[in-house]
């Protein structure tokens, strides 16, 4: 039976799911347990699975993973907690050198099955530390999963699907839709494919390439646009790593244009290496040049809510672009 729920919502029931199935799934990172966390995603954790699946950290974002790691070689199913994205850097170490490689260097003799809940991005007035988006870094490291949803029911379904693999996944949560993306959501466990870009609308003048937060942000331009007669086919990526390059390559040769959207700064963005693939694959299919709109290559994310409306993307920018690449 399905039912409107919030992302935080789909993201708090999928844990307790998850966790009532599996006794090897835990918990653990900072402010998650007795207070449910700063944004509330964990919830009732605490006092349903106790303190030795549910832990409070030291706010120290290295050991939290390291400890993780540690937990998987043992049999654990961990669910550690990067409050903000911003703060990831402590544990790049362990997630860059020991996860991602850990099946590799034991020649598949063990595995690291940890799902890392990262909360990103920007637009609620955070400022430079509790607003960054690190994406990139991660995908471009072979051996880890990086999920980016930008549904309730997606969030809900690729956490349990992301818990139940057997890789290291970055599950990237962008804040600013825990509480205003809602959408019908199943009560009962499901999962989505972890492999899979998602065509949120179909459309024949040109393929827009976007995920997280910048899903809603592209439909709603996508929409405005619609009645100025330009149809626009939007594509959710979902999963940043690996990317889902036939449902992206057979939009472009479809539509023949493409515009990439993504919060992140421009220099070196997902963006590039998707341009990347198109030209390599779709080149003689392109009707125009590959466009981008993208945050700016400037330290994000100002405090300042006008510097703050600058650096982010919005429905008027995405629909500049469009214009622009409809123009060609």
């Amino acid at each position: 039976m399905a039912r409107t729920i919030t992302f935080i919502d789909a993201i708090n029931e999928a844990l307790h799911q998850e966790m009532e199935r599996d006794s090897r799934v835990c918990i653990l990172g900072e402010d998650l347990g007795m207070g449910g966390g700063v944004f509330k995603a964990t919830a009732g954790l605490y006092q349903k699975f106790g303190e030795e699946r549910v832990l409070d950290s030291p706010l120290a974002e290295g050991i939290i993973i390291a400890a993780a790691i540690g937990a998987s070689l043992v049999g654990y199913r961990p669910v550690p907690e990067i409050q903000f994205a911003d703060f990831i850097g402590d544990a790049v170490d362990p997630i860059l050198q020991q996860a991602a490689k850990l099946r590799y260097r034991s020649a598949g003799g063990y595995s690291c099955p940890i799902t890392i809940r990262v909360c990103w991005g920007g637009g609620t007035g955070g400022g430079l530390y509790h607003s960054q988006e690190n994406t990139t870094w991660f995908a471009h490291e072979p051996g880890i999963r990086v999920l980016a949803p930008s549904t309730a029911y997606d969030a809900k379904g690729m956490l349990i699907a992301a818990i139940r693999d057997e890789n290291p996944v970055l599950f990237f949560e962008h804040k600013k839709l825990y509480r205003t993306a809602k959408s019908e959501v199943p009560e009962e466990p499901y999962t989505v494919s972890l492999d899979e870009a998602a065509v949120r609308r179909p459309g024949r003048d040109m393929t827009v390439l976007t995920y997280g937060y910048m899903a809603s942000v592209v439909m709603e331009a996508a929409e405005e646009m619609a009645k100025r007669g330009v149809e626009a086919e939007v594509v959710d990526l979902r999963t940043l790593a690996p990317l889902d390059k036939r449902t992206i390559v057979e939009s472009v040769r479809k539509t023949n244009r493409c515009l990439i959207v993504h919060e992140d700064t421009k220099t070196l963005g997902i963006g590039a290496e998707l341009s990347a693939i198109l030209n390599e694959e779709a080149f003689d299919d392109l009707d125009a040049p590959i466009m981008r709109v993208t945050g700016p290559d400037i330290p994000p994310v100002p405090f300042s809510p006008p510097l703050e409306k600058f650096f982010m993307v919005d429905k008027d920018k995405v629909m500049a672009g469009m214009e622009k690449l409809a123009g060609y």
